[in-house]
């Protein structure tokens, strides 16, 4: 039985998590080049601040718990807040926010008898700003730094377009506003400052958060400029001969008229069931907005409450944030393999001590090609930053090279095969390096299992393990095997009885029956996926009719163009495609496409966006219904979006574009309408 660690030994944890944690706050708010993700510091907070609950005796005004990360630097003038620039408390689960709730109800008193009411609000990944505008205009901009003192960011932050000069007001304006807001990096924009990196084989950026608090650090304005920074600003700080306002509600309203971006995906909610439910929304469709949000942000609207609930040395007891499951967090790179896809390109990935990221464990994450190995310099042993957001494949940021090992060796990408043995070629002018041999059984166990996958011929029952079992066994070379198994020596396979067998045969036999486009994806045809397949089973109509067409024929069809052109007619091609086509045929599988389509061009010219779960329609029907007559299904809201369709949990980022664009937004059944008659709702 293990004893309760001593009053000494808990001192020495509590200082020691307090120099930990003022290292990170450091690397995090001073240098923008932090050692560890958000998750991993918020625990090392959590476990201080439970021990300081347990030990009040250990209780320090200098604790990290009792104040706000970061310090003014020497290289930007110091500012001194009017207010101080709090931060706030967190919430990691529902039972967490609902004892929040609580607190709240039993520090009020008799006022929560009459309910208490909230502002909702998305937590935005950024760099936490203050503006301040004297007589309407922009006079300092400055980061929060300790909460009391922060750095004076004028020159740099005035270069972000969305950062009014001038306050829009009606009348004179007031003598003093200031506001508070978070500076951020849209991730479009984040993405081509990494495109521009690589092509000047400089260092890419791990993440907008910090590629926007490094671009407002920077000493060059003009280089900020470039940057393509934005702003959202959510609160009021010091003021003089504004208006008297009741509630926070109509603060935002008040800042949204004096031109100040305000963040749309604002709610006014009256009960912590109503908040819960805006967290859930939010934590599912987080990857609908061009910007990284990490949680959600609940305020108490009565700013008489709000007075009434006071702060803590460090954050208001009035609102918290409720963090969203970490999508990046830091572990082990134990070692870098590398797997042979159904093409035979060789792919790098990343062996991982397992760490819980993004709502899973993740042992393995995948490092795209070598050189964005070289790029990015991970090597095993080193601890690495390890993304996975929502669905996305995880993959390896970078390394925390503070961290790094002296001596640790560079990884060198392997010249031969790891299945084979034959030689790995890198394609000139490419980035991706490829196994040359065509019978390698690594190619072939991808090409199948490609082939039996969901998106392909959905054949249940013939996953990875089966058909490694089978290749193993002489049983399978080729996904036409699959349509002519030796069903006896299966039935004699350990864990193949009578009823797996037959609903494995009923599997392959309905698998004949699907769609030419299925099939082509099947086939793994290079730059040919779902969307391309289905274009060109309905542009030809047979197997025959693709197999047979030249390169500018494929090319002629819309949304094709020459490199899936050229891409389509080297596979069929091949003489041991066809032989394996015929093969196919033999067993009975669907080559007719799509029947001509004779519906009506009402949507000629037209460009129909959808969003969310529609009742009468799958995604993809209902974008075929779109192209079926004349019409584009474009992914994104533009000035040229004709309308937008909204099913059930739609992108509200998509909503959001068309309302600021004045571009209609239809329900199913004006969709439907649409569809017959071309014709929009009066």
């Amino acid at each position: 039985m293990s004893s309760r660690p001593s009053s000494t030994d808990v001192a020495a944890r509590v200082e020691a998590l307090r120099a930990e944690l003022a290292h990170h706050a450091h690397r995090y708010y001073d240098l923008d080049d932090p050692e560890i993700s958000d998750a991993d510091y918020d625990a090392l907070e959590r476990e201080l601040r439970a021990l300081e609950d347990a030990h009040p005796e250990l209780m320090s005004v200098d604790s990290p718990t009792q104040k706000v990360g970061g310090s003014a630097q020497a290289q930007f003038s110091p500012v001194v807040h009017r207010l101080p620039m709090m931060s706030l408390d967190n919430a990691f689960s529902p039972e967490e926010l609902s004892a929040w709730g609580d607190r709240l109800v039993k520090r009020l008193g008799a006022d929560a008898d009459t309910g208490i009411g909230f502002v909702c609000e998305l937590k935005i990944d950024g760099f936490a700003i203050s503006l301040t505008y004297e007589h309407g205009d922009l006079v300092r901009a400055a980061t929060r730094g300790d909460g009391r003192v922060g750095e004076d960011m004028t020159a740099n932050v005035a270069t972000i377009g969305s950062v009014p000069h001038r306050l829009t007001t009606k009348g004179t304006p007031p003598a003093l506003v200031e506001v508070r807001g978070e500076v951020y990096m849209p991730l479009a924009a984040f993405e081509r400052l990494n495109e521009r990196q690589r092509a000047a084989g400089d260092k890419v950026f791990a993440n907008p958060r910090n590629s926007a608090a490094g671009s407002v650090r920077q000493k060059d304005p003009s280089i900020t400029a470039t940057r393509e920074l934005s702003l959202w600003t959510y609160q009021l700080g010091a003021t003089e001969g504004t208006p008297t306002f009741r509630r926070h509600l109509e603060t935002l309203e008040w800042m949204r008229e004096l031109g100040l971006p305000v963040n749309p995906e604002i709610r006014s909610l009256a009960t912590l069931a109503e908040v819960e439910a805006f967290c859930n929304h939010w934590h599912e469709h987080r990857h609908d907005l061009d910007f990284d949000i990490d949680g959600v942000v609940f305020n108490v609207d009565e700013l008489r409450l709000r007075d009434e609930l006071g702060s803590t040395s460090k954050a208001p007891r009035w609102a918290i944030a409720y963090k969203f499951p970490p999508e990046e967090r830091t572990t082990l790179l134990k070692d870098i393999m590398v797997s042979i896809g159904r093409t035979g390109k060789a792919t790098p990935f990343a062996v991982l001590e397992p760490v819980f990221v993004g709502g899973s464990t993740v042992g393995m994450a995948t490092l795209h090609n070598q050189d964005q190995i070289k790029v990015k310099d991970v090597r095993p042993g080193d601890t690495v930053i390890v993304r996975k957001a929502g669905d996305v494949i995880p993959e390896v940021v970078g390394p925390v090279l503070a961290q790094r090992s002296d001596g640790l060796a560079e990884f060198t990408f392997p010249t031969t095969c790891p299945v084979c043995g034959g030689p790995l070629v890198r394609l000139e002018g490419e980035s991706d390096t490829f196994c040359v041999n065509a019978e390698c059984p690594g190619q072939r166990w991808a090409r199948l299992t490609h082939f039996t996958s969901r998106g392909a011929m959905d054949i249940e029952g013939l996953g990875e393990r089966t058909i490694q079992l089978f290749l193993s066994e002489g049983l399978l070379h080729d996904i036409a095997d699959i349509y002519s198994l030796d069903w006896e020596r299966v039935r004699g396979l350990e864990g193949f009885g009578d009823l797996s067998v037959s609903n494995l045969q009923a599997a392959i036999e309905a698998s004949k029956q699907r769609p030419l486009a299925n099939l082509l994806v099947g086939f793994g045809i290079r730059h040919v996926g779902g969307t391309v397949s289905r274009v060109l089973a309905a542009a030809f109509g047979s197997m025959d009719a693709l197999m047979t067409a030249t390169v500018e024929e494929v090319a002629a069809v819309e949304g094709i163009g020459p490199v899936i052109a050229t891409s389509v007619q080297q596979f069929f091609a091949s003489d041991a495609n066809r032989d394996l086509i015929e093969r196919l045929r033999v067993a009975g599988l669907n080559f007719q496409g799509p029947e001509g389509n004779d519906e009506p061009q009402t949507l000629a010219g037209m460009s129909v966006v959808v969003t969310g779960t529609l009742e009468g329609f799958s995604r993809d029907g209902a974008e075929d219904a779109i192209k079926a007559r004349g019409g584009k299904s474009p992914g994104s809201v533009s000035k040229k979006t004709t309308a937008v369709v909204v099913g059930e949990s739609p992108g509200a980022a998509k909503i959001t574009k068309a309302e600021e664009l004045g571009v209609p937004v239809l329900d199913e059944a004006a969709f439907v309408r649409l569809l017959e008659t071309g014709e929009l709702p009066i």
